[in-house]
């Protein structure tokens, strides 16, 4: 089935009901994952492939990929920066270019002048196991010309997810019944063969990728069988290593159709009392609103919040009444909130983190680094993003 004539566009109603599925419900490590999506979406496998194929050559979908809990492989952290104005364009493509260990790129900004709204430019950071996020923020904040910045791994997560076509229309306060899951952010250590499998794993698919056994070309790749291959994957997936199989949309730049599928991209503090942190995140995180929900420690810096969540939509004041809701629900929870505050995401750019100490060490070689220099120190606790 050809691409030339099909809908890409999200409004398109098969092209909906895949997306509900594809974006964030195929969880763990799948054989076949578009043969579950076509399960559950009700979609035969193959015009879920072909729209799928479709809806990544118009832009889209701006990759397809098996994603990993790179919190479990990888030291990372929520890092804000902050950057003299007239540099803030030139460092924010420093980020996105540049720097292959850095995710979500985001200038952001406040409704007004509050604590913390002069830290402008926000990234996720993955510094491979071994080496400092301290370290590596201070050379790359000299690379841009930061003055100070904020490094806030994540001590527990609440929720992980995206869905952006699922949460269209959705109703401030909608949430489950139960709390939100507490996950734990330890540190796993793989194999020399689990990381040869990985690297390939992770990377995301090209369009002739998108049809049956998609893994069978990355398990010639990794030098392994194709049975050998997924004995491994399987296995990193039962070690909590392996995230969702997930399409990710195009929800900043406008889509195929000119419509964009977010405009409002939310970063929502908190500040609950010391000791409450995990039961605060736990009603949080039963906001299905929120594509992430964290303990994050902000320091002096953003006024001492310790709760974070992240939200999007297309209309502020729907974003802002969704926050209402969770802000009023923990109220009934019996949790007092003594500052809260919202960061509104501008220009910004999402790619994948690499995390592979191998990347790493080629890296800061071809920066004049010498690789020992950037080594954690024993009391950097290897918390993740």
């Amino acid at each position: 089935m050809t691409t030339t004539l099909l809908p890409a566009d999200i409004a398109d109603e098969i092209n909906a009901r895949i997306l509900a599925i594809s974006e964030d419900r195929i969880a763990g490590f799948l054989e076949d994952p578009f043969a579950e999506i076509a399960r559950l979406s009700g979609v035969s496998e193959e015009v879920v492939h072909a729209r799928i194929r479709a809806m990544l050559s118009a832009g889209t979908i701006r990759r397809v990929r098996q994603t990993l809990m790179a919190t479990n492989l990888a030291p990372g952290a929520l890092v804000a920066w902050r950057v003299p104005e007239t540099q803030l364009d030139a460092a924010f493509e420093y980020f996105v270019r540049d720097d292959p260990f850095s995710g979500h790129v985001v200038i952001r900004s406040t409704d007004g002048a509050t604590q913390g709204s002069s830290y402008r430019l926000w990234t996720t950071l993955k510094v491979p196991q071994g080496y400092s996020r301290e370290k590596h923020c201070a050379l790359v904040g000299e690379r841009v010309g930061a003055d100070a910045f904020r490094v806030m791994p994540a001590k527990r997560l609440f929720a992980l997810g995206v869905g952006h076509v699922r949460r269209k229309g959705m109703v401030p306060g909608s949430r489950s019944e139960e709390a939100g899951r507490v996950m734990d952010t330890n540190i796993v250590e793989l194999s020399e063969l689990e990381w040869r499998v990985l690297e390939p794993l992770k990377r995301e698919l090209r369009i002739d990728e998108i049809g049956p056994q998609p893994w069978r070309a990355r398990a010639e790749e990794a030098g392994v069988s194709y049975v050998e291959f997924l004995h491994v994957a399987r296995g990193l997936a039962e070690r909590g290593v392996i995230g969702r199989f997930s399409t990710f949309l195009e929800h900043v730049k406008p889509g195929a159709d000119g419509v964009r599928v977010t405009r409002y991209n939310a970063l929502f503090h908190w500040r609950v009392p010391v000791g409450r942190e995990i039961e605060a995140g736990k009603e949080v995180g039963r906001h299905h609103i929120l594509t992430h929900a964290y303990w994050r420690e902000g320091g002096d810096e953003f006024a001492n919040v310790n709760i974070m969540a992240v939200a999007h939509g297309t209309d502020k004041q729907l974003v802002l009444d969704h926050k209402a809701a969770i802000d009023a629900h923990l109220a009934e929870a019996g949790i007092p909130v003594s500052y809260t505050n919202v960061f509104w995401g501008g220009r910004s750019e999402i790619k994948p983190s690499e995390i592979a100490p191998s990347a790493y060490v080629a890296w800061l070689r071809a920066g004049g680094v010498d690789p020992e220099s950037m080594r954690a120190s024993s009391d950097e606790a290897p918390s993740a993003a």
